[in-house]
């Protein structure tokens, strides 16, 4: 039996590679097929199954692609409506992958599909369970996203969330592995570990949501407090899962194109594209093309697209950083967004060979900022993190405004007025900067370094006051001013 998590720090997501006799399972895999069929071939194995456990929506699996390409049958738990054609196992199904059996426990709650596939080895005895976006390591799955206006609310997801844990997941033996789908950084749950795995009976004893003398009504309130919109790119991706999507391959060809500096201006005027720049934050500062956004590839980036890049068809060409021009394609494809059109070939020095303009963003030290706050030259500071982080410790002068949600928040900002933006420690920060000058904003100052920086200067700040005591209350008042 091998068994072997493939974990993509970017999308905080986990896809998994069982094998046994030469057959193999994959469970819950991202858009790109051709890590996996390297896997099989170097394996010298047979894909029987493509198991996914529910309508993943923060990014479009490879279900499709793999099916086509090795005839593995897709299969999802019960009441898993699709446009595709699959095998919608019943709850207690049991599948064979060579000697191992996967036993079908459908536990909805994080959506009503879900469903946690039981791994059992060569003896039959339970190993693991591999539990999707039901059961994280220290949380559980949010149980807001499926939410039916009218007939299923957050509260009734929670409560079958509830009755799934106690009666299907925490009824098995304590050495049984959990393998989730996400880790710390996922936006599918709230207080991810940063552990990939463990075993169940130490999650009985350590995660919140699994307390044995926990009510159904103490945990529908816990589980449903303080979370935020989800990102608006995941209703479009639970239906691109649902229904279908064009081929990867097609997507990685058409957008891996180089193109020149005319190229890029015909298509952002003839097409409307976007010039996404991935590069360094540090970089893009320095010079960049005027109109462009930056969102790091670095960073946290296929979220950042989907949370900020409202439409999934807006035509994109790139900016990237020498020879990485393939990865930026695919880590947009592997959030819905497949109309890349290229990218500008001899990056930012072709550009400015042609005597085409750039732009920059004028940035200040922690110092300096303290020295122009003490004189009273900075009347708009925007913190642009997230309010539980702005509530822990924060400066006293400074505004909250998430950039998550910079798209419903506009209308409060003017273009006339100099804006003086912060985050954590630099790369939210720029994107925001890049988005103001892009809508006309000319009068944006990055703080160099972020609040890492802030928090060690003279800027004046509040007592510091630890995350966890926040009472929850304030919290949420901060969540429904922010957002």
């Amino acid at each position: 039996m091998k068994v072997e998590q493939i974990y993509t720090g970017c999308l905080a997501e986990a896809a998994y590679y069982i094998e046994s006799d030469g057959e193999a399972v994959i469970i819950d895999p991202l858009r790109e097929t051709q890590p996996y069929m390297e896997k099989l071939e170097k394996e010298g194995a047979t894909l029987k199954y493509i198991f996914e456990t529910h309508f993943h929506a923060d990014f479009v699996s490879g279900h499709l692609d793999l099916a086509k390409k090795t005839g593995a049958a897709i299969v999802y738990g019960p009441g898993a409506a699709t446009e595709f054609d699959k095998h919608e196992a019943q709850d207690g199904e049991e599948l064979k992958v060579g000697r191992l059996t996967f036993k079908i426990l459908h536990t909805p709650g994080h959506t009503p599909e879900s469903t946690t596939f039981l791994l059992k080895d060569e003896n039959g005895k339970d190993y693991a369970i591999f539990t999707g976006d039901t059961l994280f390591i220290g949380d559980v799955g949010r149980p807001d996203l499926a939410q039916k206006a009218g007939s299923v609310t957050k509260e009734d997801l929670a409560g079958w969330l509830y009755d799934s844990l106690r009666n299907k997941i925490m009824t098995l033996a304590d050495d049984v592995i959990v393998y989730p789908a996400h880790g710390a950084g996922s936006a599918c749950g709230k207080n991810m570990s940063s552990d990939t795995w463990d075993t169940l009976g130490h999650q009985k004893e350590t995660n919140y949501a699994l307390r044995a003398d926990m009510t159904k009504d103490e945990f529908i309130a816990e589980v449903t407090a303080g979370l935020a919109p989800p990102p608006q790119y995941f209703a479009k991706n639970a239906m691109l899962n649902k229904k279908g999507y064009g081929s990867f391959d097609a997507v990685l060809k058409r957008g891996a194109v180089p193109l020149s500096p005319a190229e890029i201006e015909l298509l952002t005027e003839s097409e409307g594209a976007l010039i996404l720049d991935t590069r360094h934050e540090d970089v893009f500062r320095e010079g960049f093309i005027p109109g462009s956004i930056f969102i790091g590839i670095d960073g946290a980036f296929a979220p950042w697209v989907g949370a900020l890049i409202v439409d999934l068809h807006q035509p994109i060409v790139l900016l990237t950083p020498e020879g990485r021009e393939e990865e930026v394609v695919t880590r947009l494809a592997r959030v819905g967004y497949d109309n890349t059109l290229g990218y500008l070939k001899g990056g930012i020095e072709a550009w400015t060979a042609t005597g085409r303009a750039v732009d920059t963003i004028e940035s200040v030290t922690a110092d300096e900022l303290a020295l122009r706050l003490k004189v009273g030259v900075v009347d708009n500071y925007l913190d642009v993190r997230k309010p539980s982080e702005y509530l822990s410790h924060h400066a006293l002068s400074a505004q909250n405004f998430p950039l998550d949600y910079i798209n419903n928040n506009m209308y409060k900002l003017d273009a006339r007025q100099k804006y003086y933006v912060q985050c954590l420690g630099g790369y939210r920060s720029m994107i925001m900067a890049s988005i103001l000058k892009a809508r006309g904003f000319q009068n944006v100052v990055d703080v160099y370094g972020g609040w890492r920086a802030v928090e060690e200067s003279q800027v004046p700040k509040t007592d510091f006051v630890c995350p966890t005591t926040i009472p929850q209350e304030i919290i949420d008042d901060a969540m429904a001013a922010a957002y």
